[in-house]
């Protein structure tokens, strides 16, 4: 038989010798598979195994840290003069000696990098506000949540990340908490769990505590630029326009009411502050807040501040009192931080009796919705007033809603400019001069443009009034309309 038809039957040849005989000798059997790679499977295995403890070995070296940490900050509050002042330059010079000396009483080693993180963190904890104080020191996040010991959350660009700080336990918040209402004469315990704050810098602190909070101690705080945003920074932001930040300026210096609304982180207190900076110079001016956090550059400036009521439920002042108070103190202009109840009807009997040029924030989602808001505060208050009356104060008082919002993508925008226009029939009749159109998004950002709706205001006699003519195209006149 051939090679080709014993191939082509599935026939393997018989080994020949050299001289074509058939061989007595087996076929070879052929070699069998290669062993897997042992090496790499003894390597994996021993990684599975490493990876634990190594894990384990961090941890240890991170639980041997905080409990140096503990020791030498025990000592060093045990050897620091208590009526040393901590806000004097000397007292951190005095923190290093002493934090060298007892490192070396204890001969404690530690590399050049843990010495320096350790002597920040104890710094943190004797003159600042714990872990949080890294937080703070950081001008990109603009706000912080403590929701607990372990979990902490902050804004950045409008955008919510959790951070990798965290405290040691519900005390240690608890410690950090009354360092910061402590100096401001306010309490936060079981029977008045929840308390409004500030930070030397102004920044807004809320805190409620146990057993109103069930994750624990619960802080919030909402972070103010060291630096006071200006008309210009809003408007390199996209906040406004150039015609808006014109003809807002205008309104202002006019002595127009105006107030600011919006929801909740839309911006309301920095645009406050953007508009209080077009008041003159030369004006008395009285703010009033819950929570101290205006930042105006004035000079002639007497802020009031709320105080609640003591332990034993009395001393309470509100904002309600100090509007009707500050009308003996002979104000050109009453800035309120927020009406949120009865002292809207007081802020617009101040707006309606020679007080003009006031402003003042509100809680809304529209424009429309704000003067519904001030109706239910009006209410709020206790007087029996019919709602014709209301709205008639109301129309009276207010000749300006400057509506922001927060859109989707995180940024703050002024969506509405809008008129008051009066009263029609049990009706407040509005007009938008500026409003916000949105045309679409891109990569998750909202895209659009702040435009003139071509109207112009009834008011603006006020502003020729005062010398300040305002081209018609702020409002769009004579401009093609895309």
């Amino acid at each position: 038989m051939s090679l080709l038809r014993r191939i082509n039957q599935g026939t393997t040849p018989p080994p020949t010798t050299r001289g074509g005989e058939p061989s007595n000798n087996p076929p070879q059997q052929p070699a069998a598979p290669p062993p897997p790679d042992q090496s790499r499977l003894d390597a994996m295995r021993d990684k599975r195994v490493a990876m634990p403890a190594a894990s384990a070995a961090a941890q240890q070296q991170k639980d041997a840290l905080v409990d140096i940490k503990v020791r030498v900050q025990t000592k060093l509050l045990s050897e620091l003069d208590p009526s040393m002042d901590t806000r004097s330059p000397e007292v951190r010079s005095t923190i290093e000696e002493l934090f060298a000396t007892i490192l070396n009483e204890e001969n404690i080693i530690l590399s050049r990098n843990e010495r320096a993180r350790l002597f920040d963190q104890i710094i943190a904890e004797i003159l600042g506000f714990g872990p949080i104080e890294i937080l703070l020191a950081d001008d990109t996040v603009t706000e912080i949540m403590v929701n607990g010991p372990k979990n902490i959350y902050i804004e950045q660009k409008g955008r919510l990340t959790r951070s990798n700080v965290t405290f040691e336990n519900d005390d240690h918040v608890m410690r950090v908490l009354d360092r910061i209402v402590a100096p401001l004469g306010r309490r936060i315990d079981e029977s008045s769990p929840t308390v409004d704050a500030r930070l030397p810098d102004g920044s807004r602190v809320n805190a409620v505590i146990r057993p109103i909070a069930l994750c624990g101690p619960t802080i919030t705080i909402r972070k103010f630029s060291k630096k006071p945003l200006t008309v210009e920074d809003l408007i390199r932001f996209g906040s406004m326009t150039s015609e808006m930040a014109e003809f807002l300026r205008a309104c202002v210096m006019a002595r127009l009411n105006v107030v600011v609304s919006g929801g909740t982180g839309s911006g309301k207190t920095t645009l406050l502050n953007v508009l209080s900076s077009f008041i003159p110079d030369d004006e008395r001016i009285v703010t009033i807040e819950n929570a101290a956090e205006l930042q105006l550059r004035q000079e002639h400036v007497v802020s009031l501040e709320t105080r609640p009521a003591n332990i034993e439920g009395r001393g309470e002042v509100s904002i309600q009192d100090l509007v009707v108070n500050s009308l003996r103190m002979r104000p050109d202009r009453i800035i309120v931080g927020e009406c949120r109840s009865g002292e809207a009807l007081d802020m617009l009997q101040a707006m309606n009796t020679g007080h003009d040029g006031s402003l003042t924030t509100a809680h809304s989602n529209s424009p429309r919705d704000t003067l519904a808001r001030l109706e239910v505060m009006c209410l709020m208050s206790g007087m029996e007033l019919p709602i014709r009356a209301i709205r008639e104060q109301i129309a009276s008082a207010v000749q300006l809603i400057v509506h922001q919002e927060r859109l989707r993508d995180g940024a703050r925008k002024i969506v509405k400019v809008t008129e008051i226009q009066g009263m029609e029939g049990e009706v407040i009749t509005m007009s938008d001069i500026f409003e916000f159109e949105q045309t679409g998004i891109e990569a998750g950002k909202v895209i659009g443009r702040v435009r003139p709706t071509g109207l112009r205001p009834k008011f603006i006699d006020q502003i020729e009034a005062i010398g300040i003519h305002l081209p018609p195209s702020v409002f769009g006149i004579g401009m093609p309309r895309y």
